[in-house]
């Protein structure tokens, strides 16, 4: 599972409507699902689901049609964590988490300047679009952990 957690807040911050994560990602599988989890890291290091979303990679593109990805190659998806209210407190974390499924795969996600990998997220008052991680690949082996 790939992990990213930002520093604590200095102040509340509200969100209030639809969080998308964009991922640019690649297998060594035709198919495999992308999950992605918005939670809100606490003081005492407890982590609280707020939102969640998952993509089986092969309706990237549409539900009507699907289409299987080529190994190796780099696609972009769209993952749609529903919507939410939630006012995350000063002295909390954001913290996304990515993984996939039990497909038998390697499949790696991006955050670089080609490939900005990252989670937008409807601020109050205005929109806020946070980098996944660090610039750097993450390989996620079976969905199950990090190289």
């Amino acid at each position: 599972m790939l992990t990213c957690t930002t520093q604590l807040l200095e102040q509340d911050l509200t969100i209030i409507g639809p969080v998308k994560a964009v991922l640019y990602g690649t297998s060594t599988a035709r198919d495999t699902d992308w999950v992605v989890r918005l939670c809100d890291v606490w003081p005492d290091g407890r982590s609280m689901s707020v939102c969640d979303g998952i993509l089986r990679a092969r309706y990237r593109n549409s539900l009507e049609r699907p289409e299987l990805m080529v190994p190796g190659q780099i696609y972009r998806f769209e993952v749609d964590l529903g919507s939410t209210a939630q006012v995350f407190k000063a002295g909390h974390c954001l913290q996304v988490e990515v993984t996939s499924s039990d497909f038998p795969a390697t499949n790696t996600v991006f955050q670089n300047q080609e490939h900005p990998s990252h989670i937008m997220l409807p601020i109050m008052n205005y929109a806020l679009t946070l980098k996944l991680c660090p610039e750097g690949n993450v390989r996620l082996d079976n969905g199950n952990s990090i190289n």
